[in-house]
């Protein structure tokens, strides 16, 4: 049986060559949609008022909220290439994962009205 090291980079090469070739197709293609969003992407992670570093952090947590193996991949490995330490890729993954978990008690509120308008309040 593989090793679980091993099964996650032929995941992460897996995910590579299929970013890889699909960015190559769309290029062959000329996409106009394509190619505006590859113009977006270069204008949204330039350095501004906030550091590409910082920009790719804030996308790598996005990444974790949405579920996109690729943009995890993806984000991260450029906001190593910018300088990110571990330790700043830890604490991003920290916030997405509180990002993902509170929020359910925003949405719980909704549940609660209606539980309240359900049931007689006074035996709360």
């Amino acid at each position: 049986m593989k090793q679980l090291e091993e099964l996650a980079q032929e995941k992460l090469n897996h995910i590579s060559l299929r970013r890889k070739w699909a960015h190559g197709r769309w290029l062959k293609l000329n996409s106009k949609v394509y190619n505006a969003a590859m113009k977006m992407e270069e204008a949204a992670f330039g350095d501004g008022a906030l550091s590409k570093k910082h920009k790719e952090l804030i996308a790598l947590g996005i990444g974790v909220i949405t579920d996109c193996d690729s943009c995890m991949q993806w984000h991260m490995e450029q906001a190593v290439q910018a300088g990110a330490t571990q330790q700043e890729i830890i604490e991003t993954l920290e916030v997405a994962i509180e990002m993902g978990v509170v929020p359910a008690t925003v949405h719980a509120r909704f549940a609660l009205e209606v539980m309240d308008s359900l049931f007689d309040r006074s035996h709360a």
